[in-house]
């Protein structure tokens, strides 16, 4: 009894009972522990070796021979353990669970017999000694050892619709046809039961029946035995120690001559293995002060996962009512409570204190989301929103952990009276207002104020990453700088190999055109000529890398990708030819663009060092595009061979042949893009 109270507190935090696994910081079960583990079997070693001595010392072994006290003693011990195996099997039939039923009805077997066994006491209900009287209690262990041995081994899942119940219910009608059977035999005095006895309850054929069964226990022990390693619970202690002493039961049912200490012995060792399970249960219900639970450690791992669930689920619906309590004002909350304390069998007590648990979860998971809300808000201000879309998106994030709060911009009064207002400051001066309904206590009214502190504080971030994104596509490629603001780790040193369509451009005669005017006329020319030439790369998803004088050089598929970026490219340089061509019939002394393109790999990244740097590209490809810039006319547009391959769309070309380029020892194939 002592071993099965003594399970360590670590074993009952581990969720074992629910087909949980022992945390890092459990201890070992107590059968793994050296000292427990060698009291644990001298417990079960003293009977055999009391066996042992009354069998092998036959002048210890003494007859007693009082049918009354047999009688009362079987009959109460019996009795209390029908009641346990019934409770066994209604916890198996609201949990659904094969292997709970089948240790039911092994306890229900021997007892039942048990019972049967004390009930044909000879001289008491039936007046002489029978084969009912003798052979109950060896027929009753042995059809308990099958039930045990089949629990043990691996068990199908819960099956699908109402197969187990229907299982549980013809096997139970079974176990009590089979008793009722008996019992009306035996106590009638009718054949077979009624044949005189021998010196043993076991002989002859029965004898192979009994030695058989004692394996079949052993092998149930050591099952749950394995199982306990890993889920540890008294009640599994007490069931491997059962099933133990059922099988020196069954040894002492065999060796031992009626009404000799050694026969008085199988008795003593049923009510120890009875007693063991009705302790453990005892101690299970005087620690958790209810009953539901107190055989779920047997209970399959599909089980156990099942109870957690359900667990879970009636703590989520206590809470999730608690929330709505706090959201709409509503005081009462007795009905989940009353349904909770229902479900799981809980007293007044238990149901008051998870009511309070729940409560406290409810308002911490509260506290979590609200923080959770200041972090999105924070994260807002990094896309750079307009103030109204910003907001917007704000209060998205904010209301679900906040409630019905408001938020208006601009210096004046707020638009609805009744509710207490935090002013938003932007750079020290009043930006607007953030309005909610009146708080319930300080902790509250500290998170609303902290709220409009990160409000403020997103609000002026959003402000200035507008800017920010202004200032930088002045000076950047649109999908630069939307990288960068997105992701500024992108503007670190470095570049990766990507296939990318190049595109240069400069101005045929700019050099003397330069020479022959104003430097204001060159800028102006300059912006003209970029005015409508950088619309047409970027209106095709190009990235502009670079101005260098009259030229100008621009990426596809680069930093975003574009499947079609060769056609791209080309698509861009015609639009910049056609866009110019109209600027330069206004303006005949102007020079015009000629304009380069090539498709290939390229190292692309940012190239400088780590006080200055810019995005850039290098490789074979680029340098092949500037040459092909070079060899076309004023208005031409003159493409690689790779990218008239790599373009998707058919398009107009004229052969220029295999040209040589300065810089490159092997010939570049080159097209005149005539559409």
């Amino acid at each position: 009894m002592e071993l099965i109270a003594a399970a360590p507190p670590s074993h009952r935090r581990s969720g074992a009972a629910h087909g949980g696994e022992p945390g890092p910081g459990a201890r070992l079960p107590p059968t793994v522990q050296p000292v427990r583990a060698v009291v644990w079997l001298c417990h079960l070693a003293l009977p055999l070796a009391g066996l042992w001595l009354l069998l092998g010392q036959p002048d210890t072994d003494l007859i007693w021979h009082d049918a009354v006290s047999h009688f009362w003693l079987v009959v109460a011990v019996a009795l209390v353990n029908v009641v346990l195996g019934v409770r066994m099997s209604a916890a198996a039939h609201r949990r659904a669970d094969a292997r709970l039923f089948l240790v039911s009805l092994a306890f229900l077997a021997s007892a039942g017999f048990l019972l049967l066994h004390g009930l044909a006491t000879p001289g008491v209900l039936v007046h002489h000694a029978s084969l009912g009287f003798d052979l109950a209690q060896p027929v009753g262990l042995a059809v308990a050892a099958v039930c045990a041995v089949a629990s043990a081994l691996p068990l199908p899942q819960r099956p699908a619709g109402g197969r187990l119940a229907r299982w549980q219910i013809a096997a139970a009608v079974v176990l009590g046809l089979l008793v009722a059977g008996w019992a009306a035999v035996s106590l009638l005095d009718l054949p077979p039961l009624d044949r005189p006895v021998t010196a043993r309850d076991v002989t002859g054929p029965v004898e192979v029946m009994a030695l058989a069964s004692i394996p079949l226990y052993l092998i149930a022990a050591l099952r749950y035995y394995l199982l306990h390693r890993r889920r540890p619970a008294a009640m599994l202690i007490s069931i491997i120690t059962a099933f133990t002493l059922l099988a020196e039961a069954m040894l002492a049912v065999t060796l031992a001559d009626k009404w000799h200490l050694s026969w008085w012995e199988w008795h003593l060792l049923l009510t120890a293995a009875f007693a063991f399970v009705a302790y453990s249960a005892y101690v299970q219900y005087g620690r958790e002060g209810s009953s539901a639970g107190l055989f779920d450690a047997i209970t399959l791992a599909q089980t156990g996962r099942a109870i957690r669930a359900q667990y879970e689920a009636a703590l989520e619906e206590l809470v999730s009512v608690l929330e709505e309590r706090e959201r709409t004002g509503q005081p009462s909350r007795a009905p989940v409570a009353a349904r909770l304390r229902e479900r799981f069998g809980l007293t007044e007590g238990q149901a008051a204190v998870l009511d309070r648990a729940g409560a406290a979860l409810a308002a911490e998971r509260q506290l979590s989301r609200r923080l959770a809300a200041l972090v999105a808000v924070g994260e807002q201000a990094r896309l750079g929103l307009a103030d109204e879309e910003f907001l917007a998106r704000v209060l998205d994030e904010v209301q679900p952990a906040y409630g019905a709060v408001r938020i208006h911009l601009g210096s004046g009064p707020p638009r609805e009276t009744g509710l207490a207002a935090y002013p938003l400051t932007v750079k020290g001066r009043l930006a607007g207002v953030l309005q909610a309904p009146h708080p319930a206590g300080p902790r509250e009214a500290d998170l609303l104020a902290t709220l409009a502190s990160q409000l403020s504080i997103a609000l002026e971030n959003a402000r200035l990453y507008r800017e920010l994104e202004t200032l930088f596509r002045r000076y950047l490629s649109p999908d630069v700088a939307a990288a960068l603001l997105a992701d500024p780790d992108q503007a670190a040193l470095g570049g990766s190999l990507v296939e990318v369509t190049a595109l240069f451009a400069d101005l045929r005669g700019f050099t003397t055109f330069s020479e022959a005017v104003a430097p204001a006329e060159i800028v102006r020319m300059l912006n003209r000529y970029h005015g409508v030439a950088v619309p047409c790369i970027l209106d095709n998803g190009g990235t502009i890398v670079q101005f260098v004088g009259d030229a100008l050089l621009a990426l596809f598929n680069a930093p975003a990708r574009q499947p079609d970026h060769a056609e791209r490219a080309v698509r861009a340089a015609l639009a910049m030819q056609a866009a110019v061509a109209g600027i330069a019939e206004r303006e005949p002394d102007w020079p015009r663009f000629r304009i380069g393109a090539n498709t290939g790999p390229a190292l692309v990244g940012n190239i400088g060092s780590e006080t200055l740097r810019g995005f850039n590209a290098m490789g074979d490809a680029v340098n092949v595009a500037a040459r092909l810039q070079g060899l076309a006319e004023p208005g031409q547009v003159v493409i690689g061979e790779a990218t008239l391959r790599a373009m998707g769309t058919p398009v107009a070309t004229r052969s220029l042949g295999e040209l040589t380029v300065k810089g490159r020892v092997a010939p570049v194939r080159a097209y005149v893009v005539t559409q």
